[in-house]
Order: structure tokens, then C-alpha cells, then sequence
């Protein structure tokens, strides 16, 4: 309607002006009902042409969309583990901060296989000091065997030396025995020793990757045992709760709640424009929003992201073929729109339903010099009928509250 005024008075108003005052026609002599389609017939024609003209430039190049939502994410509140539930720390709703528990399974399996992992720790460290104290033990059999080889070899040598000295005075059976003595001796120094290595590979070795394993068992264990507590994973709000103590949950049924998380849907407003304004759409244009939860305010805007593609066209594989034809919408062109000032959407309701425009400008292609005169004189126009959209739009906030009130029943 305003387009159509604003059109009227370059062409149907001075066609009227010029009958009336030039030609002398008088309204309701000359110029009757009757008459007016036959003396105004160019002016009419022209206000028509004119105005679908000039609504085709304002809606190209200043989109304008009633699809605009303030969407926010839900995280749902599920276990990892199945379990019953042993204790709730939060009501049907309530604020929780990041790592608040919100509730808990029972854990007492949990807890004996921590236990458990706790025991195989300690027997573990107690065994590198069992086997820290036979590492003292083998040394002091080494040292044993090592004076009884050295007694038995000096016994041997002055036996040997006697013989040597009369054959009469040794017998040759004895000297044999002391050799075998000396031998058996020495086997038994080199069991020591090996025994003490064995201690020691033991100790440096073995031990320590049994205490790994078990830490591990611990760690393990200890984790199942914080999985039976679900904690909030952000600062938001929990709604929607109902399980209570004695529930039987499991991740693969349905969530227990959801919870908001607190900056959800406070910064970013989502909006769908018509596909035919895809060459339009641009990051960093201007744009203004009203919203229905915050009426009779207009929210100054700027587009930072225009998603490229449309989520009508989306193909999921399944066992029969897509069809085109089971498209029933066309589908629209997201873009995402953030507050030009800081808090713009404050007081603004999360999910809730808005207006907005969004407003291209061509001031730098116009200042850089390479338009024609004709063509920049085109552009400042462009530029300028955006003032019309805007006017509407300060109408629509001014008006949807009374027809949502009014006019819709609610």
C-alpha cells in the first residue's frame, strides 16, 4: 500500500492535477466515477507498473523474511553406563553450574573393582620390597659362597703343593675330592650371582610393569566409577527432569532431561530468506530484527554468515530412490545474524519468533569510480528505497503485538 502511494503521486495525481486545473474538468461533473478508469487510464496504468516495479527492487535488494527464529541447542541428559539411579541433585528444573553432578547410579560393583585395582597396587609394592629384602639375601649367599669356594680352593692348593712336594704324603683321591669341592664351590658363586641378577631384573623390570598394569586396573576402575555421576558439562539450566531415585536408565532409550546451556541462543539470530535472494545475501550487510518476546523494539543487525547450500535438498541414502517431485517446499536460505551492539538480544526469549530485514549497500561500488554516471544515479536509488522497507518494518513491530493479542485470539 505504501508503494503504492508513493507511486500515485508521480503518476496518478498529476495525471488528476493536469484534467482538473489545466483541461478545467470538474471532480463529479467532467470526471465522475464512471470516468475515471477512461481519463486516468495512463496514470492507473502507470501507478500499477510502477509500483510492481518498485516492490520487485525493495524485496530483491532488501530481503525480507517472518522466518527468523532465536534457535538454541539442548544437551540431553544421558549416563554412559546403564545402571539404576542412587541418589538426584537436581529438581524437575534448576540452574546447574559446569561440573555440578545432576545425578547418580548406583556404583557399588564400581566401587568393589576400584578396591580391588587398590589391592593389586599394594600387593604389587609389597612385593618390590620382598624382593628388594631377597636382593639383600642373595648378596649375602653370594659372600657366603664366594669364602667357602675361596676356603675350599686354599685347601685344594696346599694339598696340591704337599703332593707335590712327597706323592706319599696326599693320596690322588683326595686331591680329585678337593677339585670337585672347588667346582662345586664355584657353581655355587655363580648361583648366587645369578640369582641376585634374577632379583634385580625383577625389581627393575617386572615389578615395576606389574605396578603399571595394576595403576592402570586403578585408573580404569576409577573412571567407571566417576561414570556412574553425570555432571553438567556447561553452566545452563536443566528442565524437564524427571527421573527420580530407583529409575533404571539406559543411554540407548531416551534422555533424562535436557539441559540449556546459559549463552544458548543469546548471541546468534538464525533467519531463511527467499532462494531467489541468494546473489543478495552477503556477509557483513546491515540488517534489523523485531521479535515477538520483545515487542515494539527494532534490534540493529549485520549478517556474518550465509550458509551455501539449502537444506530442502538434502539426500539421506536409504533403499528406494529420491524423487525431486517429493520436495513439497522449496526450502530457504539460512543466514545467521548477530547484534551490531553488544546485548542486542537481551530480553530477547531464546526459540523466540522474530522479523527481519536485511539491507544491501552498494556506497562502495559507487566511490570507487568505475560506474557510469547512469549507473551509479540507479544505485543510490537502490540504496534508497531501502528507507521503504525499513518504514515497514517499524510498522510490523509497531503492529504485531496488537494482532497477536487482538486479532489472533491469543
Amino acid at each position: 500500500m505504501l508503494e503504492l502511494l508513493v507511486c500515485s503521486l508521480l503518476t496518478i495525481v498529476p495525471d488528476y492535477l493536469y484534467r482538473r486545473f489545466r483541461q478545467g474538468k470538474r471532480l463529479g461533473k467532467e470526471i465522475t466515477f464512471y470516468s475515471v478508469w477512461f481519463e486516468l487510464r495512463w496514470g492507473i496504468i502507470s501507478c500499477l507498473m510502477l509500483t510492481i516495479g518498485l516492490i520487485t527492487v525493495i524485496f530483491y535488494n532488501h530481503p525480507s523474511t517472518t522466518n527468523a527464529t532465536v534457535m538454541f541447542r539442548t544437551i540431553p541428559i544421558v549416563p554412559e553406563i546403564n545402571g539404576r539411579v542412587a541418589q538426584v541433585h537436581v529438581g524437575v528444573s534448576g540452574d546447574v553450574k559446569k561440573g555440578d553432578p545432576i545425578f547418580r547410579l548406583d556404583s557399588s560393583r564400581q566401587e568393589a573393582a576400584v578396591a580391588t585395582a587398590r589391592n593389586k597396587v599394594a600387593e604389587v609394592e609389597a612385593s618390590i620390597v620382598v624382593a628388594r629384602a631377597d636382593l639383600l639375601t642373595d648378596e649375602s649367599k653370594i659372600l657366603e659362597a664366594r669364602s667357602a669356594h675361596q676356603q675350599a680352593l686354599d685347601e685344594l692348593e696346599t694339598k696340591q703343593e704337599l703332593r707335590r712336594r712327597n706323592d706319599d704324603i696326599v693320596a690322588r683321591r683326595e686331591i680329585e675330592r678337593l677339585e670337585n669341592l672347588v667346582a662345586g664351590r664355584e657353581a655355587a658363586v655363580s648361583a648366587a650371582v645369578a640369582s641376585k641378577a634374577s632379583a634385580e631384573t625383577r625389581i627393575s623390570t617386572l615389578l615395576p610393569a606389574e605396578k603399571a598394569s595394576a595403576e592402570a586396573a586403578l585408573v580404569q576402575a576409577q573412571a567407571d566409577l566417576d561414570r556412574t555421576v553425570v555432571r553438567a558439562g556447561v553452566t545452563g539450566r536443566v528442565e524437564q527432569f524427571t527421573l527420580r531415585v530407583g529409575d533404571v536408565v539406559n543411554p540407548l532409550l531416551r534422555p533424562a532431561g535436557v539441559l540449556i546451556p546459559e549463552e544458548a541462543g543469546r548471541t546468534t539470530l538464525q533467519a531463511g530468506f527467499s532462494q531467489i535472494e541468494a546473489q543478495v545475501m552477503k556477509v557483513g550487510m546491515v540488517a534489523e530484527a523485531t521479535c515477538l518476546s520483545k515487542p515494539w523494539v527494532i534490534i540493529p543487525m549485520v549478517v556474518t554468515n550465509v550458509q551455501d547450500f539449502i537444506a530442502a535438498g538434502q539426500v539421506r541414502s536409504g533403499e528406494t530412490l529420491l524423487d525431486v517431485q517429493q520436495v513439497s517446499k522449496p526450502g530457504t536460505l539460512l543466514a545467521f545474524l548477530e547484534p551490531l551492539y553488544a546485548d542486542g538480544l537481551d530480553g530477547v526469549t531464546p526459540g523466540s519468533t522474530c522479523i527481519a530485514n536485511a539491507y544491501s549497500s552498494n556506497h562502495e561500488l559507487i566511490a570507487s569510480g568505475k560506474l557510469s554516471t547512469g549507473r551509479k544515479i540507479i544505485l543510490h536509488g537502490v540504496d534508497a528505497v531501502g528507507l521503504v522497507h525499513a518504514l515497514l518494518l517499524r510498522i510490523q513491530a509497531l503492529v504485531l503485538p496488537i494482532q497477536t493479542l487482538v486479532f489472533s485470539g491469543h
